[in-house]
């Protein structure tokens, strides 16, 4: 049986990463792990719990520090779950506080007893004004606090690049397409960056 692999979407919010994840998981035959799915129910009852508002996350400091590490933690788990099972997997989610850490994938191999596999990560990039659009389509109340400070927002996460190693790193831009039609991936996306990123089959 050949090593099941693992392949990460990444992306801001409304950049289309779940439209293209849910595609390579059907191309693929993987289990989707989409972390909101996952958690999102029990974060917003733990924020009323703790008597924040529910769509009050990136600006929480509660939120930061006690919730989302559990909300990876959990995502990264199962996702070992299923590739100790012989399953390939995709996971959609921004893990936009992870992304400047080096051995952060690595370092969840080894936590959560991942197999030898190969990791692909998909970065999915929009334009600004793009992005824009999309949240106010789409009107969530979590995005509300995004929109409403945009500068901000953009300044932290439409910047954010990808320091991992152990993983081949791939980009892909999705400013042409609307929201939730993103085209069809069936090929690695282009514009494929090898520098500085791990491309010796795996993580372990």
């Amino acid at each position: 049986m050949n090593a099941p692999t693992l392949r990460i979407v990444i992306g801001t919010a409304g950049s289309g990463k779940s439209t293209i994840a849910q595609r390579l998981a059907r191309q693929h035959g993987a289990a989707y792990l989409d972390k909101d799915a996952m958690s999102a129910r029990f974060v917003e009852s733990a924020l009323v719990s703790a008597g924040y508002d529910p769509g009050d996350r990136e600006a929480n400091q509660f939120y930061r520090d006690n919730i989302l590490p559990l909300e990876y933690d959990s995502l990264l788990d199962v996702a070992g779950a299923n590739l100790r099972l012989g399953c390939p997997v995709v996971i959609d989610a921004p893990f936009s506080p992870y992304l400047s850490d080096p051995a952060f994938i690595t370092a969840a191999a080894e936590r959560f007893d991942w197999p030898p596999i190969d990791v692909e990560v998909i970065r999915v990039r929009v334009s600004p004004r793009t992005l824009q659009d999309r949240l106010r389509k789409r009107g969530l109340k979590r995005d509300q606090v995004k929109l409403a400070h945009w500068d901000e927002y953009w300044a932290v996460h439409g910047g954010l690049r990808c320091a991992w190693t152990g993983v081949r790193l791939s980009e892909l831009s999705n400013d042409a397409q609307e929201a939730g039609t993103a085209s069809d991936v069936t090929a690695p996306p282009v514009d494929v960056e090898h520098g500085g990123h791990g491309t010796d089959g795996g993580t372990r």
